[in-house]
């Protein structure tokens, strides 16, 4: 995966989530030139972001697959066909130019594509950041773990009370040198059985309580916690985890002239939008009877891409039969 300046591609899929990533594979299918662009520094959408290590259940061909193992299969199956990562940019703007648009990129480059796919799920997603040590970003400051093995034998400070802050320290207890949570309530947000487990578990658990610095020169060292009594306590950690939950919006999307209802986009059963040679598809469209799984996802991911195709070069049918008949 590589930074992009710009770039000519057939088809922009906006969005590296479950939708996104299938779109990636069915545009190599089809024989396109791929872009995929994320806000976020990892393919995974909400599901890196949120429940790496949450089993999910309703997705065809598996009795019960980890977030983040299907992330990683979705991946590989794309890769075969040598998308282009945007990762880590927001989309900015969208200029229709002769039959083709125009994207410009946060990172001051430009994508330039004959047809855009949003796959966005419920929008751009950005971390709530900790009041303090936002310096220590990318020197031990993270805000979620896509591979728990990486802090093998690290001192960890996981910050927060939710879902995504005890599914961490599940995933990390085992491995961890030491794990400590820090939350400013007494109570928690959490799946009361998690809670349970985590209690019961070696890691030390701290509520009432926030981070107030973070310490280190070159790489974090340590963080200072301060509780409501007053009191401050100062832990060595060399990886903090701010699970604080995510700011989820449509950002610049929503000056792009699209037909919307509230947060989600207007599309037909083509999955196209009201802009020509624009498609969505995934939690971010909106049609009767709308139905928001990841299957689901993966159906209109499909549908939008060979519908698509025929804007991209009119000779090719809707229909780009079975992919068994290439073997």
């Amino acid at each position: 995966m590589s930074d992009v300046q710009n770039h000519d591609v057939d088809i922009l899929i906006v969005g590296a989530g479950p939708s996104g990533l299938y779109a990636g594979y069915y545009a190599g299918f089809r024989g396109l030139k791929i872009a995929i662009a994320d806000m976020l520094e990892l393919p995974g959408g909400q599901i890196t972001a949120l429940y790496p290590e949450k089993k999910i259940f309703d997705v065809a061909g598996f009795p019960e697959v980890l977030g983040r193992d299907l992330v990683d299969r979705l991946v590989a199956q794309v890769e075969p066909f040598a998308p282009i990562w945007i990762l880590g940019q927001r989309i900015e703007g969208l200029e229709r130019s002769g039959e083709r648009w125009s994207v410009q990129l946060s990172g001051g480059g430009r994508v330039t594509t004959t047809v855009v796919v949003i796959t966005g799920g419920i929008g751009t997603f950005e971390p709530r950041a900790l009041p303090v040590g936002r310096e220590y970003e990318e020197r031990g400051l993270i805000y979620y773990v896509p591979k728990p093995t990486e802090l093998a034998g690290k001192n960890v400070v996981i910050v927060g009370g939710g879902d995504s802050a005890f599914d961490w320290a599940m995933a990390l207890e085992p491995i961890a040198n030491e794990l400590t949570l820090v939350h400013r309530r007494e109570t928690f947000r959490a799946h009361e059985h998690t809670i349970e487990l985590v209690q019961n578990s070696r890691t030390k658990i701290i509520t009432s309580a926030e981070v107030t610095a973070i310490y280190g020169e070159e790489q974090l060292t340590s963080v200072e916690v301060t509780l409501k009594s007053g009191s401050v306590e100062v832990i060595d950690a060399e990886v903090v985890v701010a699970a604080l939950g995510f700011v989820a919006h449509l950002g610049p999307l929503a000056e792009w002239g699209l037909e919307m209802s509230k947060r989600t986009i207007i599309v037909d059963t083509a999955m196209r939008t009201n802009l020509p040679g624009v498609f969505a598809a995934g939690d971010i469209t909106e049609y009767p009877g709308k139905v928001r799984l990841i299957s689901v996802g993966f159906g209109e991911a499909a549908i939008a891409v060979n519908n698509a195709m025929t804007v991209i070069d009119p000779s090719k049918s809707v229909f780009p039969g079975h992919s068994s008949e290439n073997t």
